[in-house]
């Protein structure tokens, strides 16, 4: 083996800069992921002034940060890092909507502390933190740089549309893909279905947080609910949801069950639902995500005639699942964020 093949094999550590105000969850943090051979903490932080001084000298490639701090919070933090130095944060969180003001700032994922008393709960965080500071790592957060997206209002839809149904998948930074095209909906957009992934708990939180802020009603899915235009559906955290079909209405089924693709809720799942029940009638998205989540699905959607869009690599923080998804034949057109929502509306 020569020399230049041996620094090819030779992987660079991730570098990872720990921030939290308190000493031992640092510590214990810092511990606990660096005994991950890919992973490298070069320093900790206990708050949002020393976080800036360190990424400064130690240029890290991913940042672990604490919502709650003192002097300046995490969120506040965020909106004033990210327009001068993105990087790629993963936010450290109890369970509060914060979380999705942190996502809005800026961050890529979260993970949520372990409550009092759970035994296996700080391991639980560790490994998970792990897995997301290595998606993070290769997520792009340069367009932070520049400022938001520029979304084009959708149009009014057609009123002879033919798609009853659209289908969206996503998963590392889906939360705000999913709003930036769901904000642009009217209330008469064919009844949406939604799969994010995300845990538990933050499904409700997320969707009502869209119910607030779009003009469709959106919420979490309960087994049973009806799909009908104007409402958006989200899958909600350990279930997984599949579009039926009840006499000429449609309707969602959510149970428990095995994780699919490495998920529940699963995309593959749920595309693969409306596929066999909407087929032609129904409108596939796929979008941000590491994996191949949702390609299988997709493809089974284009190949029982429904329209199918991806998210294309400019604009996606991971372009993971869209491109798995665009390299099977799964995505008939593949295009930026900002174009999607009325790319959706020419496909109705």
């Amino acid at each position: 083996m020569n020399l230049e093949t041996k620094r090819t094999n030779i992987r660079r550590k991730i570098k990872v800069l720990i921030v939290d105000d308190s000493l031992v969850f640092r510590e214990t943090l810092a511990r606990g992921i660096d005994q991950d051979s890919a992973i490298e903490v070069v320093g900790t932080a206990a708050d949002a002034y020393s976080a800036r001084d360190k990424i400064i000298e130690l240029e890290p490639d991913v940042m672990t940060l604490d919502v709650e701090m003192p002097r300046m919070n995490g969120i506040e933090f965020l909106k004033k890092l990210m327009p001068q130095y993105p990087i790629p944060v993963v936010v450290v969180s109890a369970v509060s909507e914060n979380v999705f003001d942190a996502l809005n700032a800026g961050a890529v994922d979260f993970v949520t502390k372990p409550q009092a008393g759970n035994k296996n709960g700080m391991e639980s965080l560790i490994n998970e933190l792990i897995v997301k500071i290595k998606i993070a790592s290769t997520a792009k957060v340069g367009h932070w740089k520049s400022g938001f997206i520029n979304i084009n209002s959708i149009s009014t839809i057609k009123n002879d549309t033919t798609r009853d149904i659209i289908a969206i998948g996503a998963s590392t930074g889906g939360t705000e893909a999913i709003l930036s095209i769901i904000k642009m909906f009217s209330r008469d957009t064919p009844g949406t279905v939604i799969v994010q992934h995300m845990p538990p708990v933050f499904t409700r939180m997320y969707a009502d947080r869209l119910n607030n802020t779009c003009v469709v009603e959106v919420k979490e899915a309960e087994n049973g609910d009806r799909v009908y235009p104007g409402r958006v559906l989200i899958a909600p955290g350990n279930y997984h949801m599949r579009l039926k079909k009840r006499g000429s209405l449609y309707v969602v089924e959510c149970e428990k069950g095995e994780k699919v693709s490495g998920h529940c809720p699963s995309v593959d799942v749920l595309f693969e639902s409306v596929s066999k029940c909407a087929g032609k009638n129904s409108i596939g998205v796929i979008l941000t995500g590491m994996g191949s989540d949702g390609a299988k699905g997709l493809l089974s959607m284009r190949q029982n005639g429904a329209r199918t869009i991806g998210q294309d690599e400019n604009s996606c923080v991971v372009y993971g699942m869209p491109k798995v998804a665009l390299d099977i034949g799964a995505v008939e057109k593949q295009a930026p964020l900002s174009a999607i929502p009325n790319l959706i509306y020419t496909m109705l």
